[in-house]
């Protein structure tokens, strides 16, 4: 694994979560990826297969909703005021979907490589082009005068409380933490270099999220050319820095 540092605007990026989630939440744990040289000219047909097969014998002996790991996101939502099977984690809406069609939808080679990843582990992944974040990423409780902008064009503002990934100029780059992200900083055709974040609350997340990381940073690393950097968060070391 290279070390590096990439600038934007002159300003070193960072990703954290605010001191409040980590109080709220102490049992989480998320485990970071920044990634350059990203190209949508390449295949993962392989990958996705492979992945989405450990998905498969997953879900033959249950549903998504008594996996561990949804059963986590569950308890976490309802923590926060909102009705689990109406606003559901990302992991857990692609894993009924994967469940009802078999397959997921196909996007852009490094979201489906994470989406097949995420449906394997059952951890929500996130992606985030990092040319369209301003300094930081925080995961934090908003304070209700953030935008979001959702992938039809429109401009939401969550309400105060609600968890978001939020930016210097106040970009809402997900919403109610894990359920649904930004159109803003999407990956696309033109993505160079990323943020990838998962996130896990579940008893043996420590274990799960480190080998999650390490998977996707190894299939990153078959598939593209480019250098990447990893960091499992802490209470202890709540910031990493890019």
């Amino acid at each position: 694994m290279i070390d590096l540092k990439w600038c934007y605007d002159e300003v070193t990026v960072r990703f954290q979560h605010s001191s409040d989630i980590w109080r709220d939440f102490p049992e989480l744990v998320p485990g970071v990826l920044v990634a350059k040289g990203i190209t949508a000219d390449v295949s993962v047909d392989d990958q996705v297969a492979r992945f989405a097969e450990l998905a498969a014998k997953r879900l033959a002996t249950s549903s998504e909703g008594e996996l561990p790991e949804i059963q986590a996101w569950r308890r976490a939502f309802s923590k926060m005021g909102l009705k689990p099977t109406q606003y559901r984690c990302a992991s857990e809406s692609l894993l009924r979907r994967f469940r009802k069609e078999g397959a997921l939808p196909r996007l852009h080679p490094l979201i489906d490589l994470c989406n097949a990843v995420s449906i394997a582990y059952a951890v929500p992944v996130a992606v985030f082009d990092l040319s369209k974040i301003s300094q930081y990423v925080e995961v934090r409780y908003a304070a209700g005068d953030e935008t979001y902008l959702t992938f039809s064009g429109e401009t939401e503002h969550p309400p105060p409380g609600e968890v978001v990934f939020a930016d210097a100029e106040g970009r809402a780059h997900a919403r109610r933490w894990t359920n649904r992200q930004s159109g803003h900083s999407a990956v696309r055709d033109t993505t160079t270099d990323v943020l990838i974040v998962a996130e896990a609350l579940h008893d043996t997340a420590g274990a799960d999220v480190e080998r999650l990381t390490a998977t996707v940073a190894d299939e990153l690393a078959a598939v593209w050319t480019g250098a990447s950097k990893t960091a499992i968060l802490t209470p202890s070391s709540p910031r990493f820095e890019f």
